[in-house]
């Protein structure tokens, strides 16, 4: 199982769920992915973790805008300096969505929009790293930006939080760049400008690991999400986009 004590400044650390239906959820991602939901901290408005074998693998919360905004999973980047990411983004195109805030003694979170309109989170860790385990069943196994502004992005990603980029491919029909991590990719930005239905924003999305999707897909679709289409096969793994009961969307994938 694939363990951190820490991320690498500027990759992925975290993913949470901003929900309208904190039981339903619980249940939903406990019964799909095999995880357990942990208690809820009252000190941080109900805030609890998905746990895998007693370490985190995410978090989520009520959605308290009262239908303002969707529900759905957000990811987070890691930072040595949230103010001095902020201003960085600022520099290079971004704005500010949730100015610094410090978490407790766990770290200080912020939210920007990147060029795009894209939201992402920065989280600035003190005593909470994040992930205590991803890249195996029932955890996070890839983060991926679905972008209409594509070349501002990949420029964005590189300059604000110092991305080492692999450009995957640049042709017509599909344009990818990675990030690279410590020996390997750990993000990566789809140019989605000819896919994305109207409408639709830029957006991130997190990629949950399962044994057999085809059997998680079964699972959505028993405990009251929607499979959004059938699943496909690719290089890197089976994968299939799906929503939980209350329409956050989210990827399943096994490898």
């Amino acid at each position: 199982m694939a363990t951190t004590d820490q991320t690498p400044s500027g990759a992925p650390c975290w993913v949470d769920l901003m929900t309208s239906d904190v039981e339903v959820a619980r249940s939903f991602y406990s019964q799909v992915l095999g995880v357990e939901a942990g208690e809820q901290n009252e000190e941080f408005g109900g805030y609890f973790m998905f746990m895998k074998d007693g370490r985190p693998v995410a978090g989520a919360m009520a959605n308290q805008s009262e239908g303002s905004a969707p529900d759905l999973w957000s990811v987070y980047l890691s930072s040595r300096d949230a103010d001095a990411t902020l201003a960085r983004a600022i520099e290079h195109g971004g704005s500010v969505m949730v100015p610094g805030m410090q978490v407790g003694d766990l770290g200080t979170m912020a939210v920007v929009l990147d060029p795009g309109d894209a939201a992402i989170g920065v989280w600035a860790p003190i005593e909470f790293p994040g992930f205590g385990v991803v890249g195996e069943p029932g955890t996070p196994v890839w983060f991926e930006l679905h972008t209409r502004g594509y070349d501002r992005a990949v420029t964005f990603y590189r300059d604000v939080f110092d991305w080492d980029i692999e450009v995957m491919s640049d042709s017509a029909e599909f344009r990818y760049t990675a990030a690279k991590g410590v020996g390997e990719n750990v993000a990566g930005i789809f140019d989605a400008s000819n896919v994305l239905p109207d409408g639709a924003p830029s957006h991130w999305t997190v990629y949950f690991g399962v044994d057999d999707v085809d059997e998680a897909l079964a699972k959505v679709n028993e405990f009251g999400g929607s499979v959004i289409s059938a699943p496909e096969d690719s290089p890197y793994g089976r994968m299939a986009p799906v929503a939980d009961p209350t329409g956050a969307q989210f990827r399943l994938m096994s490898r």
